[in-house]
């Protein structure tokens, strides 16, 4: 049973034109000890899928999904309270913005003591257990990174730059050693050597602890060198997933290929200089999104049939949804 599975998410949010499909039936499936990156452009809606996990979602918008559950039990019917409780013991998230995740009216030190649970402390009087959060709290931040703790415990958010506050995100993530960790961009805005580290610090935690992890990002280098397998999202469609050596190997999907193909790494034999490859086009807005395939007017290999939505097609374990995908030619 995998960890988290999620099959045909759809939500909708309403605008002054009626009701809006933010995510298209988007499907998504997580095994334990897995890295597994999701990837997409801007407004492609990933994260919007990292609120619908969570139930960050504002009440008045309208989610649907013929399945969606963790360890096998439906995220959706579940309480509040039931929900809280997986967030608080199970997953933990980085989320994109540090700067506006974090409480501006606390110190980043209260804030990630705060988040270490209390079945990981000794039992005590109230000082000496102060004492051991403040212990575990030093562990966390050396462990990203941190070394002049003493320094940065008595911050507050706005004082600091993005990467700092970004690395307290990472560290209060990691405080209750959750099963699963969603990383929303973690290392945006970071420089290299810092987000080298950020890199083998959560591979390490994969390979030793096990930590199952969703990444998500717009790093393909980065993705390729941690991520077993990838989820390509456009425009709130999956469209495509699989092993990562596959989808780098050989993509089915137009838009995968183009992702691919726009990254100079990938390509080994890129003369200097060269132009990269690019689609033609923006993504849609929310308020004028194409029928069908979402991809059509952007897409090389749009055909008539691409006006109706694809259904997800299946090669071992690799799946696809497109009407025209590269190893069928063209009429």
């Amino acid at each position: 049973m995998p960890l988290l599975d999620i099959k045909n998410l759809t939500l909708e949010i309403e605008s002054t034109q009626g009701w809006i499909k933010a995510l298209d039936k988007v499907s998504l499936q997580l095994e334990g000890g897995e890295v597994r990156a999701l990837v997409g452009e801007s407004g492609s809606g990933k994260s919007l899928i990292v609120k619908s996990i969570v139930g960050a979602i504002p009440e008045h918008w309208r989610i649907t999904a013929d399945r969606m559950s963790w360890k096998g039990q439906d995220l959706i019917s579940m309480s509040s309270d039931a929900r809280r409780r997986i967030m608080r013991e199970d997953i933990a998230v980085i989320f994109q913005n540090p700067v506006n995740s974090l409480d501006p009216s606390a110190s980043l030190g209260e804030q990630l003591m705060e988040s270490i649970p209390d079945h990981l402390l000794d039992k005590g009087w109230f000082w000496q257990r102060a004492a051991q959060r403040k212990q575990i709290a030093v562990k966390l931040l050396h462990k990203v990174g941190i070394k002049e703790h003493s320094k940065y415990l008595q911050a507050y958010p706005s004082a600091l730059p993005d990467d700092i506050c970004q690395k307290f995100m990472i560290a209060s993530a990691l405080a209750a050693s959750p099963k699963l960790l969603i990383a929303d961009d973690p290392t945006r805005g970071m420089e290299v050597t810092t987000k080298v580290q950020i890199l083998k610090l959560l591979t390490r935690l994969n390979k030793i602890r096990g930590l199952s992890i969703l990444f998500v990002s717009h790093d393909l280098l980065a993705i390729s060198n941690m991520a077993n397998t990838m989820t390509v999202l456009y425009c709130g469609q999956t469209v495509e997933s699989g092993k990562m050596h596959q989808l780098r190997r050989r993509p089915l999907h137009p838009y995968t290929h183009a992702l691919m193909e726009s990254a100079p790494s990938f390509r080994k034999d890129l003369p200097p200089k060269s132009p990269l490859a690019t689609l033609d086009g923006t993504i849609p807005t929310l308020q004028h999104l194409p029928i069908g395939c979402r991809l059509g007017p952007r897409c090389p290999r749009a055909q008539r049939e691409c006006v109706k939505v694809p259904e997800e097609r299946r090669i071992h374990n690799h799946f696809y949804s497109c009407h025209f995908p590269l190893h069928r030619s063209l009429k």
